[in-house]
């Protein structure tokens, strides 16, 4: 059972973490919108050890471990999923070096070398674990560019499933992105994380990829984050994917 009475006031938790000011955080408390471990707290003189507790600010958590770190990276082109070094093989190791990420991370999930986009760095165990495991149905986003014409029902046969050498695999999105003569630009989104799956459902499907990037995983979107680039995810991104997989 937590103790209210002890630690640092919950109002100065919550502003370090970067909810906002302190009288914004204690209107929140007033209002019943902070729960630390899924209890209500609407008082003021609250205290918790925020190492210790689970904190959300409307139904959304709020990571108030000091040493957890949330970053996103746009994967470049023959880069190789791997937090370790490679003799001869730029990885995601290099590119944190790169940019001065101090703190030892992993990677949550994986992306072809020859795939370019998202992919999330983390020292959140719990967190990447949810992420990347198919019974929680994460989505990630892709778009593929592939050779035209396709005809009017790919997208439905994609949702219904095609059969794989390793068993069937669906879509659970589809849409044309961009055409222009038989060059196609679509947007494929999928919740399960086999090895080459969207290149191998396309393939299936009749329509190879040409060039394939991530844009989305789950609710955090790559944006115009530049290749080869990382950024740290906001507070509200976190939230988001904690929420996604019921943190």
């Amino acid at each position: 059972m937590t103790d209210l009475n002890e630690g640092v006031r919950l109002q100065k938790v919550l502003a370090d973490a970067g909810i906002g000011s302190r009288r914004h955080c204690e209107e929140l408390i007033k209002e019943g919108k902070v729960t630390v471990d899924g209890k209500v707290v609407a008082w003021f003189g609250a205290k918790v050890e925020p190492e210790n507790v689970v904190i959300h600010v409307e139904g959304r958590r709020v990571e108030t471990r000091a040493e957890m770190r949330y970053y996103m990276v746009n994967k470049p082109y023959d880069v190789v999923s791997t937090m370790a070094k490679e003799k001869g093989k730029k990885t995601l190791a290099d590119i944190a070096v790169e940019v001065e990420v101090p703190e030892r991370l992993f990677h949550v999930g994986r992306l072809d070398t020859d795939t370019e986009g998202l992919i999330l760095l983390t020292n959140d165990g719990e967190l990447a674990h949810r992420l990347t495991h198919p019974s929680y149905g994460v989505t990630k986003t892709y778009l593929a560019e592939i050779h035209g014409p396709i005809p009017r029902d790919l997208g439905r046969r994609l949702r219904a499933g095609i059969n794989l050498d390793d068993g069937p695999a669906k879509a659970d999105g589809f849409r044309i992105v961009e055409q222009s003569g038989k060059r196609i630009l679509v947007e494929v989104v999928l919740h399960e994380g086999r090895t080459h799956i969207v290149r191998r459902l396309l393939k299936a499907a009749g329509h190879p990829v040409r060039q394939l990037a991530r844009t989305e995983f789950g609710p955090v979107k790559l944006g115009r984050l530049k290749t080869g680039g990382v950024r740290t995810l906001t507070l509200r991104e976190v939230g988001e994917l904690y929420k996604a997989v019921g943190l």
